[in-house]
């Protein structure tokens, strides 16, 4: 399609500021950014729609529009929501560039743009993929009735013979087709993810293609400017890299049963035409969170400023009936706190993790599709901070029970978020106990901080700690400085381990099994296959080495202390 046609399209109000002689270029696809050097996501011949965010001062237009123009797009069009206007020094840098400036009225969503442009550049590249692109645009706008992403993967299978499935960067199935046979198993959508996440943060072109248990998939992924990125030119810069870290953690991606290495480009693009259309109804699920992320924010404000409990249970009774419909107006909640850390500590980790933290909590307590996401998550610098309800308990039960448990949280969502983090950041996250009323909200989320604390000591690039452990020596191992672990541990243990070396004694086993027994002998010398007497001559040469009493409670504990840090 043209230029030209886009400016003739009443229901879409772009207003054009420059490049009249330029009219009838071609579009070939489009492209949502708020990036400062978009360059890597482009193919050439988009339309680029912007919000602005990008742009700081007037010195920003100049290298922004330069980027556009030598990845050969085909206009440029800037929301007026941010600013109002479109700023001056933009027009300016696009004329000097020629490239066409279009203005999109506030009233506009990007989407409706995004979806009038792949109806029309689809369906001149492909009769199949313009039937596809029809029917979801009719289900589109038929609204909640209409049957989401599914109904297009249901049209792929019958239009296209292909099988597909929607899944989010955990690996939690989104939408697949209802009649194409049985869902996908959970290790592999998990698998899937896992292979998308790490060869994107490599650069790897898609589609990404994996073979797992004798079957090929190919792996699109889903963004909200659709397009299929270009290659990063004489490798990846820092700033690329940092644009993947805040992206690849909240992709969408499409999985489709096929090995798509040998297909022609028209057939790869018709896929990259879909996932488009997928993206749309993605930013419309972004969209509904703004309320219960606006929400979040205003509780958090008031329980950190200090706020009155009875000012912030009168918010709570308004979050209530938006995050938990239909189960009562006062439930208890739970806090959940995730700090994403990056390994230059440069990247804005705020966002990521507060997106992260949404995809993880998605409906942890479901009991049906109606509650499919009802958590509220505000960030604040680098940490995330959910506000979870859960159905009011009985009064005889503190309602610990029915929370969320730190472990569950990341038992299916561990191996996908370890690869797209890829040894470059690390997250970690910290559960509250459930709490009744406004008044405990504070206490909670110190102690989901506090939780949080533990977990970022443990090894590993995703852990997880709840507020059971905060009631444990484990609260404050993690917190006692090196040199003081060393110190301590050495003056226990190296005459032991020196020993060990020397006679291959084992007294280190010995300690930590005697320990483990509660200092029973009978227990511990059948655990370790020893005669009794052989065990007492073992603690006996380790009391004699270190000059300690194990029949002493405190040398017990101090003994434990050392296995433990050491």
């Amino acid at each position: 399609m043209r230029l030209r046609a886009l400016l003739d399209t009443d229901a879409l109000g772009l207003k054009l500021l420059g490049g009249e002689d330029e009219l009838d270029r071609a579009v070939r696809g489009v492209m949502t950014t708020d990036l400062r050097d978009p360059s890597r996501y482009l193919a050439g011949g988009e339309l680029v729609l912007t919000g602005l965010a990008w742009r700081r001062d007037a010195d920003d237009s100049e290298p922004f529009v330069r980027i556009l123009v030598q990845a050969g797009v085909a206009a440029l069009a800037a929301g007026e929501a941010e600013l109002g206007d479109v700023p001056e020094d933009l027009v300016v840098a696009c004329a000097r560039h020629r490239l066409p400036l279009f203005a999109v009225n506030e009233s506009v969503a990007f989407a409706s743009i995004t979806e009038h442009v792949v109806r029309q550049v689809s369906g001149e590249r492909a009769g199949d993929l313009a039937a596809v692109v029809d029917r979801h645009r009719r289900m589109m706008t038929s609204g909640p009735a209409g049957g989401g992403p599914d109904v297009v993967l249901d049209l792929l299978g019958s239009d296209l013979d292909l099988r597909a499935w929607v899944l989010s960067p955990t690996g939690r199935p989104i939408a697949g087709p209802k009649a194409a046979g049985p869902a996908l198993p959970a290790d592999v959508c998990a698998k899937l993810a896992g292979e998308h996440l790490a060869a994107t943060r490599a650069g790897r072109r898609a589609p990404h293609r994996v073979a797992l248990g004798g079957t090929t998939y190919s792996l699109f992924p889903v963004r909200s400017w659709g397009h299929r990125p270009a290659a990063a030119a004489g490798g990846r810069t820092a700033q690329a890299a940092r644009d993947v870290r805040e992206t690849v953690l909240s992709d969408w991606l499409l999985a489709v049963e096929a090995d798509a290495g040998d297909w022609a480009e028209e057939r790869l693009d018709l896929l990259y035409g879909v996932t488009q259309l997928i993206a749309v109804e993605r930013d419309r699920r972004d969209a509904a969170r703004t309320v219960r992320r606006r929400l979040a924010q205003e509780v958090l404000e008031l329980v950190q400023t200090g706020a009155a409990p009875a000012e912030i249970a009168a918010r709570l009774r308004v979050a209530a009936p938006v995050l938990l419909p239909g189960l009562g107006a006062a439930p208890h909640w739970q806090v959940v706190v995730a700090r994403v850390e990056w390994a230059d500590g440069e990247t804005e980790a705020g966002p990521v993790a507060q997106a992260l933290l949404e995809e993880i909590l998605v409906d942890p307590l479901s009991t049906g599709p109606e509650h499919s996401d009802r958590i509220a998550v505000a960030h604040a610098g680098d940490e995330a901070i959910a506000l979870v309800p859960l159905p009011a308990v009985s009064s005889e039960h503190d309602g610990s029970e029915t929370g969320i448990l730190a472990d569950a949280l990341l038992e299916a969502v561990r191996d996908p978020l370890t690869a797209g983090l890829d040894g470059d950041g690390r997250l970690t996250l910290g559960v509250s106990a459930a709490v009744h009323s406004a008044e405990g909200l504070r206490g909670a989320l110190e102690e989901a901080r506090h939780a949080r604390r533990v977990a970022a000591a443990r090894p590993g690039r995703v852990c997880a700690a709840g507020h059971q452990e905060l009631a444990s020596h484990v609260l404050l191992l993690p917190f006692v400085p090196d040199d003081v672990r060393r110190a301590f541990t050495a003056r226990l243990l190296d005459p032991l381990r020196d020993y060990d070396r020397r006679h291959r004694a084992e007294l280190i086993p010995t300690l930590e099994a005697f320990l483990d027994c509660d200092g029973s002998w009978t227990r511990c010398a059948t655990r370790l296959h020893l005669h009794v007497n052989t065990l007492r001559y073992r603690v006996g040469r380790i009391e004699q080495l270190t000059g300690r009493d194990l029949s002493r409670l405190e040398d017990k504990l101090d003994f434990f202390l050392a296995l433990r840090m050491s």
